[in-house]
């Protein structure tokens, strides 16, 4: 507290002399008569007060107010369990700083401090007095040096006086937090231990325990020492990232057992520091090395060790007070540091760098979410409060740039991710899909952006994963595929707000607002802005043939160009018929947006093809509703179309036929009904079973398949909550429901089991039903050929009539040799009024055996489409075989018996019942 006597100034030495008199009197008694006596004893006193003064070591501590307040206050801190006394000595510490006049403050409050650790006593006392100053400290008592040492007067310590030295750590790293909980210094008081007391013994130990404490500082930050070497163990090989070198320390093999213990102990923080320095100091960059996140781990452990380093300044003072006071004790061990001690004081800081190395090595070849889940693990799935605190504390610095990510995909629909970190990744909209082609789908919406499962971070869930990628692929389609950017910036301005670890409630709130707002403002671009729904109804109209007005006209005025080779036809004369189908029906009422994109082309030709193999009609999607009318969902329209297109030109073909015979069974057919009337009654009664098979059939596809499909689709589409994902898939299975249920992609009972001979290559309802359609369109041309051959015998029989008539007006014979001749010529029989048939004429014999296999082969097929329409599994299309026969007439056949039956029985004998060995039976079919 004083510096040497040499030193002081005169007038400095007066004021000492002064205050060690006044100090004096007060413990001398004032009873005493003998004023000489008291003088001697006075002057004798103040001389052996110089001298203890004088013979006093500068004190081994920092000259700073500051600390010596914090000395204090942890004292008061730690003796008393209200924190009043330390707010109040903050306050007048305080004041002290203010006061200008003192200019050895810090020396006032360590006085005070070393005064606090002295005994309690009653009063002052002469005999107190007497025994003290009759001591001197030359006289080298054992006494005097027990009780008035640096030691002397212990007393029990408090509860957290042995956890370490008192320093706090640095910003940002806690490993060296449990250092501000320990006290000003360990000699400060503390019962003396056995350890203690035989650390006395001198047992020639080298290197001694001092050696090894001054040494320990450089060991624990990983610095080689004289007594404690390091040297490198193994160097991680073929390693994809950053991983810990090990190294080792050498002890010295001299030391006895409990040291050798002590130090493999305090090797352990030495080397896990040694190795996690290399980890953040190392230079690895780019996405096979961690990425962004990967640094981010690199930062958190950095930071740890810098309190960890904290830790260790704190430890090296208290080492080097107590190797400064040892040379005025019995030794370190008596200054209050031990080996033993300091492994108690780095005892969590071990616990932190043992986390941190496994953290280091178990995320060696992981990035991103991989990396954030595998920390995140050690904080969920560990019961120590120490680990899971310590995790916690790592991932809220790990995350950053996770959350980073996350901010600018939900506000603003970009994706800032270099290395490939972020659970949402961009595709090249130009790659095929595993198949080796696209499928249906337009990439800006399907193939642009993807989940990538294996990044989704164990923070989040997997529903709140797709919520995160619907929304930044909803803003990013807004803002590249609608042209809306000012929205989303305007939007991204607004709401924009960071986002960090541990805050979970508020970002699900964020999450769950996001969506809302971009989901609602994608469906009103897509149904308000490029009127999405009105395309769909479009569609409907005019490929799934709902506008019938606008098909009968169409077909109507199409029927003599598409009986022509499909080489002579010319677009412009199909889009000239277009537009006039267009004019003369309701669909001119349609806007001009939905007109213009509709177009008549013609499909690849053929050899040998008619126009109505070609024909088809277009409706042009561009983006962004191709995003839900996919390219693939515009093939599916086109082969739906095509399908019912051909539909209705069997149906025109048969009632264009129907018409022509029916009115000529009035006029044409009655004068000769002797020779072909029975063939007629039979070709009628197979019209009317392929009528009602055709409107059977329309009815089924137009109504129980597309209607109902369609009230499901606009169901799925007026919900609220509806996404665009929801609209794309509700569109793709009602697309899924027209095509199999409309009998397009489903395949019969017989193509699940093994195929039998007599089976059709092909088991698909599509191609039964076009074998079925050209039998009904050859069946179609038979009867007109009839129809024709009718015609021929009705005119010839008229022509005969009439030559009768003029010769037997003239007086001659009405038929002459010559006429019978020419009549079994042209195939009439000689002698009979009414004509015949003739061995020589082949033309109706053969018309008749065409009928008959061409009826006989239809009713085959459609016992063989009921039979399996009868066995599927979905009921509408099992509704469809009992439209078609709704009375029984056709006869289900089981498919085990199929083929015997097929074989065995004759095919004038399917679909005969109630008929008879003619083949003319009644109409109630028709």
């Amino acid at each position: 507290m004083s510096t040497p006597p040499s030193m002081l100034t005169e007038e400095r030495s007066q004021r000492i002399d002064h205050a060690l008199s006044s100090l004096i009197e007060t413990f001398l008694p004032g009873d005493l008569s003998d004023d000489e006596t008291v003088g001697e004893r006075h002057d004798t006193f103040l001389d052996r007060a110089r001298h203890i003064i004088n013979s006093q070591k500068e004190p081994n501590v920092v000259m700073d107010l500051q600390h010596a307040g914090d000395m204090i206050k942890k004292k008061l801190v730690r003796d008393h369990k209200s924190p009043d006394p330390a707010l109040r000595f903050s306050h007048l510490c305080k004041k002290l700083a203010s006061q200008r006049l003192l200019s050895h403050k810090w020396a006032i409050l360590y006085l005070l401090h070393e005064l606090a650790d002295s005994p309690a006593s009653g009063g002052p006392s002469a005999s107190v007095v007497d025994q003290t100053f009759s001591m001197a400290p030359n006289t080298g008592g054992a006494i005097f040096s027990e009780a008035f040492g640096y030691m002397g007067l212990h007393r029990l310590p408090g509860r957290d006086n042995t956890r370490g030295p008192g320093g706090g750590g640095l910003v940002g790293g806690d490993l060296g937090g449990q250092w501000g909980s320990l006290g000003p210094g360990v000699g400060a008081g503390g019962m003396r231990t056995k350890a203690e007391l035989l650390g006395e013994r001198d047992d020639g130990i080298e290197p001694s325990e001092q050696a090894l404490l001054s040494c320990l500082p450089f060991t624990l930050l990983g610095l080689s020492s004289t007594s404690l070497p390091f040297s490198i163990a193994a160097i991680p090989q073929n390693t994809k990232g950053p991983s810990l070198v090990q190294y080792a320390i050498s002890i010295p093999p001299s030391l006895p057992l409990p040291l050798v213990s002590l130090l493999h102990t305090l090797a352990e923080p030495s080397l896990l520091y040694k190795s996690l320095k290399e980890f953040v100091e190392s230079s690895f960059e780019g996405e096979i090395h961690g990425g962004l996140v990967g640094q981010s781990l690199k930062s958190a452990v950095g930071l740890e060790l810098r309190g960890y380093i904290n830790l260790v300044g704190g430890l090296e003072s208290e080492i080097r007070g107590a190797l400064a006071a040892a040379d005025t004790t019995k030794g370190v061990r008596a200054a209050g540091v031990t080996l033993k001690r300091c492994v108690v004081w780095t005892r969590e800081a071990t616990m932190g760098l043992r986390l941190m190395s496994l953290i280091v090595e178990q995320t060696r070849d992981k990035k991103g979410g991989q990396l954030i889940s595998t920390t995140h693990n050690f904080a969920s799935s560990y019961g120590d409060p120490f680990v899971h605190a310590f995790a916690e504390r790592l991932l809220s610095n790990v995350t950053r740039p996770f959350y980073d990510m996350l901010r600018h995909w939900i506000y603003d629909g970009e994706l800032t991710d270099p290395y490939l970190e972020f659970f949402v990744i961009e595709q090249n909209p130009s790659m095929p899909d595993g198949s080796g082609a696209k499928v249906g789908a337009s990439s800006v919406w399907e193939d642009k952006y993807t989940i990538h499962s294996p990044q989704v971070p164990a923070i989040i869930t997997e529903s709140f994963a797709k919520k995160v990628f619907l929304i930044g692929k909803s803003l990013n389609f807004i803002r590249h595929g609608c042209s809306d950017a000012e929205w989303v910036e305007s939007y991204s301005k607004s709401t924009s707000k960071e986002l960090r670890y541990g805050d979970t409630a508020k970002l699900e709130m964020s999450i769950d607002e996001a969506y809302k707002t971009t989901m609602a403002r994608l469906i009103e671009l897509m149904g308000t802005k490029f009127k999405l729904f009105d395309h769909l109804r479009a569609l409907k109209k005019f490929l799934l043939l709902g506008q019938g007005d606008f098909i009968a006209l169409l077909m109507e005025g199409l029927s003599g160009s598409l009986e022509r080779p499909a080489n002579t036809l010319y677009r412009h004369n199909l889009t000239a018929q277009l537009e006039h189908a267009i004019r003369g029906s309701n669909a001119q009422f349609e806007s001009q947006d939905v007109l213009r994109r509709l177009d008549a082309r013609m499909l690849e030709l053929s050899h040998g093809e008619i126009g109505w193999d070609v024909f088809t009609l277009e409706y042009k999607i561009d983006a962004p509703v191709d995003v839900v009318v996919t390219p693939y969902g515009s093939r599916q329209y086109l082969k739906v179309f095509n399908f019912l297109w051909r539909v209705k030109r069997v149906e025109f073909a048969l009632g264009s036929s129907w018409r022509r015979f029916m009115t000529g069974s009035r006029g044409v057919l009655r004068q000769v009904e002797d020779l072909v009337g029975a063939d007629w009654k039979k070709a009628r009664c197979v019209v009317a079973e392929m009528v009602h098979f055709v409107n059977q059939l329309q009815y089924y596809i137009l109504f129980e398949v597309i209607e109902s499909s369609w009230d499901t689709l606009e169901r799925a589409t007026s919900k609220p909550e509806a996404t665009l994902d929801d609209l794309i898939e509700a569109h793709a299975k009602y697309l899924q429901h027209i095509t199999h249920k409309g009998l397009l992609g489903s395949t019969s009972a017989r193509s699940s089991g093994k195929k039998r001979a007599g089976d059709v290559a092909d088991d698909t309802f599509m191609n039964q039903l076009h074998e079925i359609f050209k039998i009904m369109l050859a069946y179609k041309d038979a009867v007109d050929g009839l129809y024709g051959y009718s015609v021929a015998e009705f005119t010839r029989r008229q022509e005969r009539g009439a030559r009768i008539e003029a010769r037997t007006k003239k007086g001659q014979w009405g038929v002459r040799e010559t006429d019978e001749e020419g009549d079994s010529h042209a195939g009439g029989t000689p002698g009979r009024w009414g004509g015949g048939e003739d061995a020589g004429d082949t033309m109706l014999p053969s018309l008749r055996l065409r009928l008959k296999a061409l009826s006989g082969d239809f009713q085959a097929r459609v016992v063989i489409l009921l039979g399996d329409l009868a066995y599927q599994s979905d009921m509408d299309m099992r509704l469809l075989g009992v439209l078609l026969s709704f009375n029984e007439y056709y006869p289900v056949v089981n498919k085990r018996t199929r083929g015997r039956d097929r074989r065995g029985t004759p095919r004038s004998q399917v679909g005969t019942r109630g008929k008879d060995d003619s083949g003319v039976g009644d109409e109630t079919q028709a």
